[in-house]
Protein backbone atom coordinates (compact mmCIF):
# COMPACT_ATOMS: atom_id res chain seq x y z
CA UNK A 1 0.00 0.00 0.00
CA UNK A 2 0.88 3.30 -0.76
CA UNK A 3 0.21 5.80 2.27
CA UNK A 4 -0.13 9.51 2.68
CA UNK A 5 -0.10 11.88 5.54
CA UNK A 6 -1.23 14.98 6.23
CA UNK A 7 0.80 18.24 7.15
CA UNK A 8 -0.02 18.36 10.73
CA UNK A 9 0.94 14.59 11.29
CA UNK A 10 4.32 14.82 9.45
CA UNK A 11 5.37 17.74 11.31
CA UNK A 12 4.82 15.67 14.50
CA UNK A 13 6.56 13.00 13.28
CA UNK A 14 9.65 15.32 12.30
CA UNK A 15 9.60 17.04 15.49
CA UNK A 16 9.91 13.41 17.51
CA UNK A 17 12.44 12.29 15.09
CA UNK A 18 14.59 15.56 15.99
CA UNK A 19 14.56 15.11 19.17
CA UNK A 20 16.40 12.14 18.68
CA UNK A 21 18.69 12.57 16.11
CA UNK A 22 21.78 15.06 15.23
CA UNK A 23 21.01 18.71 14.52
CA UNK A 24 20.68 19.36 10.96
CA UNK A 25 20.59 15.17 10.53
CA UNK A 26 16.90 14.63 8.66
CA UNK A 27 17.61 18.01 5.81
CA UNK A 28 21.04 16.19 5.22
CA UNK A 29 19.08 12.94 4.95
CA UNK A 30 16.40 14.65 2.50
CA UNK A 31 19.21 16.60 0.02
CA UNK A 32 21.01 13.52 -0.39
CA UNK A 33 18.18 11.70 -1.74
CA UNK A 34 17.19 14.72 -3.31
CA UNK A 35 20.50 15.24 -4.76
CA UNK A 36 20.63 11.21 -5.82
CA UNK A 37 17.73 12.20 -8.12
CA UNK A 38 18.76 14.90 -9.55
CA UNK A 39 21.88 13.21 -10.32
CA UNK A 40 20.00 10.61 -12.43
CA UNK A 41 17.69 12.51 -14.25
CA UNK A 42 21.38 14.36 -15.43
CA UNK A 43 22.23 11.45 -16.43
CA UNK A 44 19.72 10.47 -18.29
CA UNK A 45 19.06 13.87 -19.78
CA UNK A 46 22.91 14.57 -20.90
CA UNK A 47 24.83 12.08 -19.84
CA UNK A 48 25.96 13.11 -16.46
CA UNK A 49 26.10 15.80 -13.68
CA UNK A 50 29.50 17.22 -14.83
CA UNK A 51 29.26 20.17 -17.60
CA UNK A 52 25.20 20.57 -16.62
CA UNK A 53 23.43 23.88 -15.59
CA UNK A 54 21.34 23.82 -12.71
CA UNK A 55 18.68 26.26 -11.01
CA UNK A 56 17.88 26.48 -7.22
CA UNK A 57 14.99 28.05 -6.77
CA UNK A 58 14.80 28.80 -2.87
CA UNK A 59 12.70 30.55 -0.64
CA UNK A 60 12.67 30.33 3.04
CA UNK A 61 12.68 27.85 5.52
CA UNK A 62 13.74 23.94 5.20
CA UNK A 63 12.10 23.59 2.03
CA UNK A 64 14.75 26.17 0.68
CA UNK A 65 17.26 24.58 2.57
CA UNK A 66 16.85 20.86 1.23
CA UNK A 67 16.89 22.55 -2.11
CA UNK A 68 20.16 24.54 -1.24
CA UNK A 69 22.37 21.76 0.04
CA UNK A 70 21.36 19.19 -2.79
CA UNK A 71 22.37 22.17 -5.20
CA UNK A 72 26.12 22.31 -3.38
CA UNK A 73 26.44 18.44 -3.56
CA UNK A 74 25.62 18.70 -7.42
CA UNK A 75 27.95 21.65 -7.90
CA UNK A 76 30.72 19.71 -6.00
CA UNK A 77 29.63 16.88 -8.83
CA UNK A 78 30.91 19.55 -11.55
CA UNK A 79 27.23 21.00 -12.17
CA UNK A 80 27.26 24.65 -12.58
CA UNK A 81 24.72 25.92 -9.77
CA UNK A 82 22.77 29.16 -9.64
CA UNK A 83 20.50 29.60 -6.28
CA UNK A 84 17.87 32.67 -6.56
CA UNK A 85 16.98 33.85 -3.32
CA UNK A 86 13.40 34.92 -3.15
CA UNK A 87 13.76 36.01 0.12
CA UNK A 88 17.18 36.63 0.61
CA UNK A 89 17.21 37.73 4.07
CA UNK A 90 15.26 34.61 5.49
CA UNK A 91 17.61 32.29 3.27
CA UNK A 92 18.70 28.93 5.09
CA UNK A 93 21.99 29.61 5.82
CA UNK A 94 23.42 26.40 6.43
CA UNK A 95 22.81 25.23 3.14
CA UNK A 96 23.61 28.94 1.50
CA UNK A 97 26.83 28.38 3.12
CA UNK A 98 27.26 24.92 1.73
CA UNK A 99 26.22 26.27 -1.62
CA UNK A 100 28.58 28.81 -1.94
CA UNK A 101 31.40 27.00 -0.70
CA UNK A 102 31.00 24.10 -3.09
CA UNK A 103 31.69 26.74 -5.69
CA UNK A 104 27.63 27.50 -6.54
CA UNK A 105 26.48 31.08 -7.01
CA UNK A 106 24.20 33.40 -5.77
CA UNK A 107 21.13 35.45 -7.39
CA UNK A 108 18.83 37.61 -4.98
CA UNK A 109 15.24 37.59 -6.54
CA UNK A 110 14.81 41.11 -8.29
CA UNK A 111 17.66 40.74 -10.74
CA UNK A 112 17.23 40.05 -14.45
CA UNK A 113 20.24 37.22 -13.77
CA UNK A 114 17.53 34.97 -11.66
CA UNK A 115 15.00 34.55 -14.54
CA UNK A 116 18.13 33.52 -17.20
CA UNK A 117 19.22 31.18 -14.96
CA UNK A 118 16.25 29.68 -14.83
CA UNK A 119 15.74 29.68 -18.59
CA UNK A 120 19.30 28.64 -19.17
CA UNK A 121 19.37 25.40 -17.14
CA UNK A 122 19.06 21.75 -17.57
CA UNK A 123 17.49 21.30 -14.26
CA UNK A 124 15.43 23.62 -12.10
CA UNK A 125 14.99 22.45 -8.17
CA UNK A 126 11.85 24.09 -7.41
CA UNK A 127 12.71 24.81 -3.53
CA UNK A 128 10.19 28.21 -3.20
CA UNK A 129 7.17 26.65 -0.88
CA UNK A 130 7.20 23.61 1.42
CA UNK A 131 4.43 21.62 2.20
CA UNK A 132 2.98 24.30 4.88
CA UNK A 133 2.16 26.50 1.97
CA UNK A 134 -1.17 28.04 1.09
CA UNK A 135 -2.58 29.02 -1.86
CA UNK A 136 -0.96 29.87 -5.16
CA UNK A 137 2.75 31.10 -5.60
CA UNK A 138 3.09 35.24 -4.24
CA UNK A 139 3.46 37.66 -7.29
CA UNK A 140 7.05 37.24 -6.95
CA UNK A 141 7.37 33.80 -7.63
CA UNK A 142 5.27 32.95 -10.07
CA UNK A 143 7.57 34.70 -12.92
CA UNK A 144 9.90 31.77 -11.83
CA UNK A 145 7.87 29.14 -12.43
CA UNK A 146 7.25 30.57 -15.72
CA UNK A 147 10.68 30.54 -16.48
CA UNK A 148 11.15 27.17 -15.38
CA UNK A 149 7.91 26.10 -18.08
CA UNK A 150 9.95 28.01 -20.80
CA UNK A 151 12.82 26.15 -20.15
CA UNK A 152 11.29 22.22 -20.60
CA UNK A 153 9.52 24.14 -23.50
CA UNK A 154 12.11 25.48 -25.19
CA UNK A 155 15.42 23.00 -24.62
CA UNK A 156 13.82 20.37 -22.41
CA UNK A 157 14.92 21.58 -19.10
CA UNK A 158 13.50 19.09 -16.28
CA UNK A 159 12.28 20.48 -13.29
CA UNK A 160 11.95 18.51 -10.01
CA UNK A 161 9.97 19.80 -7.03
CA UNK A 162 11.17 19.51 -3.26
CA UNK A 163 9.22 17.36 -1.41
CA UNK A 164 5.45 19.33 -3.09
CA UNK A 165 5.45 21.42 -6.24
CA UNK A 166 4.83 24.99 -5.09
CA UNK A 167 1.32 26.30 -4.70
CA UNK A 168 -0.26 22.53 -4.79
CA UNK A 169 -2.08 22.19 -1.81
CA UNK A 170 -0.20 19.45 0.23
CA UNK A 171 -3.48 17.58 1.91
CA UNK A 172 -6.06 18.40 -0.80
CA UNK A 173 -4.07 18.37 -4.44
CA UNK A 174 -5.92 21.64 -4.77
CA UNK A 175 -4.52 24.47 -6.55
CA UNK A 176 -5.35 28.28 -6.09
CA UNK A 177 -3.63 30.26 -8.28
CA UNK A 178 -0.39 29.88 -10.02
CA UNK A 179 1.70 26.87 -9.15
CA UNK A 180 5.06 24.78 -10.34
CA UNK A 181 4.61 22.28 -12.87
CA UNK A 182 7.51 19.69 -12.16
CA UNK A 183 8.74 16.46 -14.35
CA UNK A 184 9.95 14.63 -10.99
CA UNK A 185 8.89 15.38 -7.66
CA UNK A 186 10.98 13.93 -4.85
CA UNK A 187 9.32 14.38 -1.33
CA UNK A 188 10.51 12.99 1.67
CA UNK A 189 9.35 10.55 4.52
CA UNK A 190 5.54 9.64 2.72
CA UNK A 191 3.94 10.69 0.35
CA UNK A 192 1.78 13.84 0.65
CA UNK A 193 -2.48 13.44 -0.35
CA UNK A 194 -1.74 16.54 -2.78
CA UNK A 195 1.07 14.43 -4.74
CA UNK A 196 -2.20 11.49 -5.53
CA UNK A 197 -5.07 13.81 -6.33
CA UNK A 198 -5.66 15.80 -9.21
CA UNK A 199 -4.98 18.50 -10.03
CA UNK A 200 -1.63 18.21 -7.49
CA UNK A 201 -0.80 14.95 -8.91
CA UNK A 202 -0.80 16.19 -12.44
CA UNK A 203 1.68 18.97 -11.49
CA UNK A 204 3.98 16.64 -9.63
CA UNK A 205 4.64 14.44 -12.22
CA UNK A 206 6.53 11.09 -11.63
CA UNK A 207 6.91 11.41 -7.17
CA UNK A 208 10.13 9.83 -5.80
CA UNK A 209 10.18 8.55 -2.24
CA UNK A 210 13.02 9.47 -0.11
CA UNK A 211 12.91 7.36 3.33
CA UNK A 212 14.65 9.97 5.95
CA UNK A 213 13.16 7.83 8.78
CA UNK A 214 10.03 9.09 9.49
CA UNK A 215 7.85 5.83 9.45
CA UNK A 216 8.50 4.76 13.04
CA UNK A 217 6.99 8.07 14.14
CA UNK A 218 3.89 8.20 11.66
CA UNK A 219 2.22 5.74 14.12
CA UNK A 220 1.92 1.83 14.91
CA UNK A 221 -0.60 -0.66 13.76
CA UNK A 222 0.24 -0.93 10.14
CA UNK A 223 3.02 0.23 8.17
CA UNK A 224 2.30 3.76 7.06
CA UNK A 225 0.61 4.53 10.54
CA UNK A 226 -2.61 6.25 10.59
CA UNK A 227 -2.96 7.79 6.94
CA UNK A 228 -4.83 10.20 5.68
CA UNK A 229 -5.29 8.65 2.22
CA UNK A 230 -3.52 4.91 0.75
CA UNK A 231 -3.24 4.09 -2.71
CA UNK A 232 -3.48 0.11 -3.28
CA UNK A 233 -1.27 -2.03 -5.28
CA UNK A 234 -0.89 -5.29 -7.01
CA UNK A 235 0.23 -7.45 -3.78
CA UNK A 236 -2.77 -5.50 -1.73
CA UNK A 237 -5.78 -6.33 -4.82
CA UNK A 238 -3.77 -9.64 -4.84
CA UNK A 239 -4.86 -10.14 -1.35
CA UNK A 240 -8.91 -8.28 -1.57
CA UNK A 241 -9.34 -10.69 -4.82
CA UNK A 242 -11.33 -13.67 -4.09
CA UNK A 243 -10.18 -17.01 -5.00
CA UNK A 244 -12.91 -19.83 -5.65
CA UNK A 245 -12.02 -23.28 -3.90
CA UNK A 246 -13.05 -26.72 -4.22
CA UNK A 247 -16.36 -26.05 -2.32
CA UNK A 248 -17.41 -23.07 -5.22
CA UNK A 249 -20.24 -22.98 -6.48
CA UNK A 250 -22.21 -19.63 -7.97
CA UNK A 251 -23.78 -18.60 -4.44
CA UNK A 252 -20.47 -18.90 -3.10
CA UNK A 253 -18.79 -17.05 -5.65
CA UNK A 254 -21.43 -13.76 -5.83
CA UNK A 255 -24.81 -13.39 -7.63
CA UNK A 256 -24.89 -10.10 -8.61
CA UNK A 257 -28.30 -9.06 -9.49
CA UNK A 258 -28.18 -5.67 -12.15
CA UNK A 259 -31.47 -3.22 -13.05
CA UNK A 260 -29.79 -1.76 -16.38
CA UNK A 261 -30.95 -0.27 -19.60
CA UNK A 262 -33.45 0.14 -21.59
CA UNK A 263 -35.14 0.86 -25.37
CA UNK A 264 -32.83 4.01 -25.59
CA UNK A 265 -29.56 2.57 -23.63
CA UNK A 266 -29.56 -1.34 -23.80
CA UNK A 267 -26.01 -0.94 -24.51
CA UNK A 268 -25.84 0.22 -20.90
CA UNK A 269 -27.07 -3.13 -19.72
CA UNK A 270 -24.84 -5.18 -21.87
CA UNK A 271 -22.05 -3.09 -20.75
CA UNK A 272 -22.28 -3.98 -16.64
CA UNK A 273 -23.09 -7.13 -17.65
CA UNK A 274 -19.72 -7.36 -19.01
CA UNK A 275 -18.12 -6.08 -16.19
CA UNK A 276 -19.40 -8.39 -13.62
CA UNK A 277 -18.88 -11.49 -15.79
CA UNK A 278 -15.33 -10.70 -16.12
CA UNK A 279 -15.18 -9.74 -12.57
CA UNK A 280 -15.74 -12.41 -10.90
CA UNK A 281 -19.42 -12.41 -10.52
CA UNK A 282 -20.64 -16.78 -9.72
CA UNK A 283 -23.69 -15.78 -11.59
CA UNK A 284 -25.68 -12.34 -12.80
CA UNK A 285 -29.37 -11.88 -12.69
CA UNK A 286 -30.64 -9.43 -15.29
CA UNK A 287 -33.57 -7.67 -14.20
CA UNK A 288 -34.57 -4.67 -17.24
CA UNK A 289 -36.55 -4.38 -20.69
CA UNK A 290 -32.93 -5.38 -22.30
CA UNK A 291 -32.97 -8.25 -21.47
CA UNK A 292 -33.02 -9.34 -25.23
CA UNK A 293 -29.86 -7.83 -26.05
CA UNK A 294 -28.26 -9.09 -22.56
CA UNK A 295 -28.93 -12.67 -23.36
CA UNK A 296 -27.88 -12.35 -27.09
CA UNK A 297 -24.46 -11.22 -26.02
CA UNK A 298 -24.10 -13.20 -22.59
CA UNK A 299 -26.39 -16.58 -22.32
CA UNK A 300 -25.27 -17.30 -19.42
CA UNK A 301 -27.50 -14.43 -17.61
CA UNK A 302 -30.63 -15.34 -16.41
CA UNK A 303 -32.80 -12.64 -17.30
CA UNK A 304 -35.95 -11.13 -16.44
CA UNK A 305 -38.19 -8.51 -18.31
CA UNK A 306 -39.33 -7.35 -15.17
CA UNK A 307 -38.21 -5.41 -12.36
CA UNK A 308 -35.58 -6.43 -9.51
CA UNK A 309 -37.92 -7.96 -7.12
CA UNK A 310 -38.84 -10.34 -10.34
CA UNK A 311 -35.28 -11.72 -10.27
CA UNK A 312 -34.43 -13.82 -7.85
CA UNK A 313 -32.24 -14.80 -5.19
CA UNK A 314 -28.55 -12.63 -5.56
CA UNK A 315 -26.54 -11.06 -2.98
CA UNK A 316 -25.43 -7.48 -3.82
CA UNK A 317 -27.55 -4.87 -6.48
CA UNK A 318 -26.32 -2.35 -9.12
CA UNK A 319 -28.51 -0.19 -10.40
CA UNK A 320 -29.39 2.91 -12.68
CA UNK A 321 -26.54 2.61 -16.09
CA UNK A 322 -28.95 3.92 -18.67
CA UNK A 323 -32.22 2.88 -16.93
CA UNK A 324 -34.34 5.68 -18.43
CA UNK A 325 -37.82 4.84 -17.38
CA UNK A 326 -37.81 1.83 -15.37
CA UNK A 327 -35.51 3.44 -12.53
CA UNK A 328 -38.04 4.68 -10.16
CA UNK A 329 -39.22 1.08 -10.38
CA UNK A 330 -36.14 -0.26 -10.18
CA UNK A 331 -34.62 1.86 -7.73
CA UNK A 332 -37.76 1.30 -5.62
CA UNK A 333 -37.50 -2.54 -5.34
CA UNK A 334 -33.66 -2.69 -4.90
CA UNK A 335 -34.35 -0.66 -1.98
CA UNK A 336 -36.87 -2.58 -0.85
CA UNK A 337 -33.91 -5.32 -0.22
CA UNK A 338 -32.58 -3.21 2.80
CA UNK A 339 -30.15 -5.79 3.96
CA UNK A 340 -28.46 -5.99 0.37
CA UNK A 341 -25.38 -3.76 -0.62
CA UNK A 342 -26.38 -1.52 -3.27
CA UNK A 343 -24.13 0.18 -5.75
CA UNK A 344 -26.06 3.23 -7.27
CA UNK A 345 -25.08 4.68 -10.88
CA UNK A 346 -25.76 6.93 -13.60
CA UNK A 347 -29.94 6.81 -13.60
CA UNK A 348 -30.25 5.74 -10.05
CA UNK A 349 -28.11 8.88 -8.68
CA UNK A 350 -30.28 11.26 -10.49
CA UNK A 351 -33.01 9.39 -9.00
CA UNK A 352 -31.48 9.81 -5.55
CA UNK A 353 -30.89 13.43 -6.63
CA UNK A 354 -34.41 14.42 -7.14
CA UNK A 355 -35.56 12.87 -3.44
CA UNK A 356 -32.91 13.85 -1.43
CA UNK A 357 -31.47 12.30 2.19
CA UNK A 358 -34.66 10.78 3.08
CA UNK A 359 -34.68 8.52 0.20
CA UNK A 360 -31.79 6.30 2.10
CA UNK A 361 -32.68 7.08 5.51
CA UNK A 362 -33.29 4.08 7.50
CA UNK A 363 -31.54 2.13 5.25
CA UNK A 364 -29.56 -0.86 7.22
CA UNK A 365 -27.58 -2.31 3.76
CA UNK A 366 -24.17 -0.84 2.73
CA UNK A 367 -24.82 2.01 -0.25
CA UNK A 368 -22.09 2.62 -2.67
CA UNK A 369 -22.15 6.00 -4.93
CA UNK A 370 -20.48 6.27 -8.11
CA UNK A 371 -21.08 9.70 -9.61
CA UNK A 372 -18.55 10.93 -12.00
CA UNK A 373 -18.52 15.65 -11.19
CA UNK A 374 -21.58 16.29 -12.81
CA UNK A 375 -23.84 13.72 -11.24
CA UNK A 376 -22.14 14.21 -7.28
CA UNK A 377 -23.38 18.10 -8.05
CA UNK A 378 -26.46 17.16 -8.62
CA UNK A 379 -26.54 15.01 -5.53
CA UNK A 380 -24.95 17.59 -3.29
CA UNK A 381 -27.71 20.53 -4.66
CA UNK A 382 -30.18 17.93 -3.39
CA UNK A 383 -28.83 18.13 0.35
CA UNK A 384 -28.75 21.81 -0.16
CA UNK A 385 -24.79 21.85 -0.60
CA UNK A 386 -24.64 23.66 -3.71
CA UNK A 387 -21.29 23.13 -5.92
CA UNK A 388 -20.41 23.43 -9.72
CA UNK A 389 -18.99 20.42 -11.81
CA UNK A 390 -15.83 22.61 -12.16
CA UNK A 391 -15.53 23.09 -7.99
CA UNK A 392 -16.02 19.14 -7.16
CA UNK A 393 -13.23 18.08 -9.92
CA UNK A 394 -10.79 20.96 -8.71
CA UNK A 395 -11.48 19.52 -5.06
CA UNK A 396 -12.37 15.96 -5.49
CA UNK A 397 -11.59 15.41 -2.09
CA UNK A 398 -13.37 17.99 -0.33
CA UNK A 399 -16.68 17.14 -2.25
CA UNK A 400 -16.64 13.50 -2.03
CA UNK A 401 -15.86 13.13 1.91
CA UNK A 402 -18.52 15.71 1.85
CA UNK A 403 -21.02 13.02 -0.31
CA UNK A 404 -20.21 10.24 1.66
CA UNK A 405 -21.20 12.21 4.67
CA UNK A 406 -24.07 13.46 3.98
CA UNK A 407 -25.77 10.13 2.17
CA UNK A 408 -23.89 8.27 4.70
CA UNK A 409 -22.87 5.97 1.70
CA UNK A 410 -19.03 4.79 0.61
CA UNK A 411 -18.26 7.21 -2.60
CA UNK A 412 -16.54 6.24 -5.50
CA UNK A 413 -15.80 9.94 -7.20
CA UNK A 414 -15.00 8.99 -11.38
CA UNK A 415 -12.44 11.83 -13.10
CA UNK A 416 -8.96 12.02 -14.06
CA UNK A 417 -8.03 10.61 -10.34
CA UNK A 418 -10.86 8.52 -8.77
CA UNK A 419 -11.20 8.63 -5.31
CA UNK A 420 -13.05 6.33 -2.75
CA UNK A 421 -14.48 7.56 0.67
CA UNK A 422 -15.92 5.14 2.85
CA UNK A 423 -18.72 5.57 4.60
CA UNK A 424 -18.87 6.46 8.36
CA UNK A 425 -19.22 4.36 10.56
CA UNK A 426 -22.65 5.26 11.95
CA UNK A 427 -24.13 5.60 8.53
CA UNK A 428 -27.34 3.59 9.09
CA UNK A 429 -28.73 5.87 11.68
CA UNK A 430 -27.81 9.33 10.88
CA UNK A 431 -27.79 9.56 7.32
CA UNK A 432 -27.53 13.28 6.63
CA UNK A 433 -26.79 14.41 10.48
CA UNK A 434 -23.01 14.07 10.45
CA UNK A 435 -22.27 16.66 7.88
CA UNK A 436 -19.69 19.73 8.96
CA UNK A 437 -17.35 21.80 7.32
CA UNK A 438 -14.04 19.95 7.02
CA UNK A 439 -11.06 20.31 8.71
CA UNK A 440 -7.92 21.13 6.61
CA UNK A 441 -7.95 17.60 5.35
CA UNK A 442 -11.46 16.26 5.50
CA UNK A 443 -11.33 12.98 6.52
CA UNK A 444 -12.09 12.03 9.79
CA UNK A 445 -9.02 9.83 11.64
CA UNK A 446 -9.09 6.19 10.99
CA UNK A 447 -10.80 6.27 7.79
CA UNK A 448 -8.11 7.07 5.12
CA UNK A 449 -9.37 7.51 1.55
CA UNK A 450 -8.18 5.59 -1.15
CA UNK A 451 -6.64 6.76 -4.29
CA UNK A 452 -6.40 4.68 -7.27
CA UNK A 453 -3.46 4.67 -9.38
CA UNK A 454 -4.30 3.01 -12.50
CA UNK A 455 -6.30 5.53 -14.49
CA UNK A 456 -5.77 6.31 -18.14
CA UNK A 457 -7.29 8.99 -20.59
CA UNK A 458 -8.16 6.34 -22.72
CA UNK A 459 -11.06 5.29 -19.88
CA UNK A 460 -12.75 8.87 -21.38
CA UNK A 461 -15.14 6.69 -23.83
CA UNK A 462 -18.93 6.18 -23.83
CA UNK A 463 -19.73 2.98 -21.43
CA UNK A 464 -16.51 2.58 -19.45
CA UNK A 465 -18.63 3.73 -16.30
CA UNK A 466 -21.25 1.14 -16.59
CA UNK A 467 -18.53 -1.37 -16.89
CA UNK A 468 -17.12 0.01 -13.54
CA UNK A 469 -20.48 -0.56 -11.69
CA UNK A 470 -20.53 -4.43 -13.28
CA UNK A 471 -17.03 -4.80 -11.82
CA UNK A 472 -17.67 -3.22 -8.46
CA UNK A 473 -20.99 -4.57 -8.28
CA UNK A 474 -19.54 -8.57 -8.56
CA UNK A 475 -16.94 -7.59 -6.03
CA UNK A 476 -19.44 -6.50 -3.26
CA UNK A 477 -21.83 -9.77 -4.14
CA UNK A 478 -18.37 -11.61 -3.47
CA UNK A 479 -18.53 -10.01 0.31
CA UNK A 480 -15.72 -7.35 -0.03
CA UNK A 481 -16.45 -4.66 1.60
CA UNK A 482 -17.82 -1.09 -0.32
CA UNK A 483 -14.30 0.84 0.10
CA UNK A 484 -12.42 -2.71 -1.01
CA UNK A 485 -15.23 -3.56 -4.15
CA UNK A 486 -14.95 0.11 -4.98
CA UNK A 487 -11.07 0.62 -5.04
CA UNK A 488 -10.15 -2.93 -5.91
CA UNK A 489 -12.93 -2.63 -9.42
CA UNK A 490 -11.00 0.99 -10.23
CA UNK A 491 -7.90 -0.88 -9.78
CA UNK A 492 -8.57 -3.54 -12.51
CA UNK A 493 -11.03 -1.71 -14.44
CA UNK A 494 -7.69 1.15 -14.76
CA UNK A 495 -5.32 -1.45 -15.43
CA UNK A 496 -7.50 -3.00 -18.04
CA UNK A 497 -7.76 0.02 -19.83
CA UNK A 498 -4.25 0.19 -19.93
CA UNK A 499 -3.58 -3.08 -21.20
CA UNK A 500 -6.25 -3.28 -23.96
CA UNK A 501 -4.79 0.71 -24.85
CA UNK A 502 -1.15 -1.20 -25.09
CA UNK A 503 -2.41 -4.37 -26.78
CA UNK A 504 -0.60 -6.53 -24.90
CA UNK A 505 -0.02 -8.06 -21.18
CA UNK A 506 1.23 -5.04 -19.55
CA UNK A 507 0.42 -2.87 -16.85
CA UNK A 508 3.03 -0.25 -17.56
CA UNK A 509 1.27 2.22 -20.18
CA UNK A 510 -0.62 4.66 -18.53
CA UNK A 511 -0.35 7.67 -20.64
CA UNK A 512 -2.51 8.50 -23.63
CA UNK A 513 0.81 8.65 -25.49
CA UNK A 514 1.55 5.42 -24.96
CA UNK A 515 -2.02 3.32 -26.57
CA UNK A 516 -4.21 3.75 -28.84
CA UNK A 517 -8.42 4.19 -28.45
CA UNK A 518 -10.14 1.52 -26.76
CA UNK A 519 -14.01 0.68 -26.29
CA UNK A 520 -15.77 -0.08 -23.10
CA UNK A 521 -16.17 -3.79 -24.29
CA UNK A 522 -12.08 -3.78 -24.56
CA UNK A 523 -12.08 -2.75 -21.10
CA UNK A 524 -14.53 -5.23 -20.47
CA UNK A 525 -12.52 -8.18 -22.32
CA UNK A 526 -8.72 -7.01 -20.60
CA UNK A 527 -10.09 -7.71 -17.13
CA UNK A 528 -9.31 -11.16 -16.92
CA UNK A 529 -6.17 -10.19 -18.05
CA UNK A 530 -5.52 -7.34 -15.54
CA UNK A 531 -6.85 -9.78 -12.88
CA UNK A 532 -4.04 -12.25 -14.07
CA UNK A 533 -1.69 -9.42 -14.05
CA UNK A 534 -2.33 -8.61 -10.50
CA UNK A 535 -2.80 -12.53 -9.27
CA UNK A 536 0.78 -12.98 -10.59
CA UNK A 537 3.03 -10.23 -11.30
CA UNK A 538 5.75 -10.67 -14.01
Amino acid sequence: MRYAHTVERVRAAEAALMARVPDGALMQRAAAGLAATCAQALADLRGGVYGSRVAVLAGSGDNGGDALYAGARLARRGAGVTAVLLTPQRAHQGGLAALRAAGGTVVAHGKAAGEAAVEQADLVLDGIVGIGGQGGLRPEAAPYAAAAQRARERHGALVVAVDLPSGVDADTGEVHGAAVRADVTVTFGTHKPGLLVDPGAEYAGVVRLVDIGLRPELGAGRPGGPAAAEALQHADLAALLPVPTGESDKYRRGVLGIAAGSARYPGAAVLAVAGALHGGAGAVRYAGSAAEEVVRRFPETLVTAGGPAEAGRVQAWVVGPGLGDDTDRGMREALARDDLPLLIDADGLSWLAERGLAALEGRTGPVLLTPHAGEATRLLAAAHRGATAEAVAHARLRHAVRLAELYGATVLLKGSTTVVVPAPAEAAVTRGARYREWPTFPVAAGSPVRVNPTGTPWLATAGSGDVLAGLAGALLAAGLAPVDAASGAAYLHGLAARIAAAGRRSDSTGDAAGGAPVSALDVAGALSAAWRSVRTPD
